[in-house]
């Protein structure tokens, strides 16, 4: 005896060998069609019982393995992008504090992040160009600021005091 699950969904039998043989005669089943045998513990499928292989004409069906989770997709570290993003805006705009000094935070914390995981995230270039682009901002903010100081006129008195 056994039970089968049609194509509609619905559970049918027990039915004997007989009345599945005449199923797949009349079409009503096929090799995938899923069957429980009286007494097993799992469903299978019509094509892989001995009893009817023979009704089925070319290979028995392959059954599919199990699928296995996907592994998550690679993301661009988002300090890696803000660390970029000021660096360039430092270089760009000219106005260096504070883009250069969050550049430079940004990107050592987005390289941190990176070296840092199991699941590696994309960005690492990004970082080292907002690292090094933030460090050139403020290495020439440094020296225009020497420049300038060194073009102030000696007569000029700096007092930092209360007068």
């Amino acid at each position: 005896m056994y039970k089968i699950v049609g194509n509609d969904g619905k559970t049918y039998g027990p039915a004997p060998a007989e009345q599945l043989r005449d199923w797949i005669k009349q079409g009503r089943m096929d090799s995938r069609t899923p069957v429980l045998p009286d007494g097993a513990a799992e469903w299978t499928v019509a094509g892989l019982l001995p009893e009817f292989a023979r009704e089925f004409s070319g290979p028995p069906p392959v059954i599919p393995a199990p699928r296995m989770a996907a592994l998550p997709a690679r993301n661009t570290n988002g300090f890696a992008t803000a660390g970029f993003v000021c660096g360039l805006l430092s270089i760009l705009c000219c106005c260096g504090c504070p883009f250069n000094i969050l550049g430079l935070v940004f990107s050592i914390i987005a390289l941190v992040q990176i070296n840092g995981q199991t699941h590696k995230q994309e960005g690492w270039g990004l970082a080292l160009a907002g690292l090094i682009l933030s460090g050139l901002s403020l290495l020439l903010g440094f020296g225009l600021g020497l420049v300038q100081l060194a073009q102030t006129p000696a007569n000029v008195s700096w007092h930092f005091g209360p007068l």
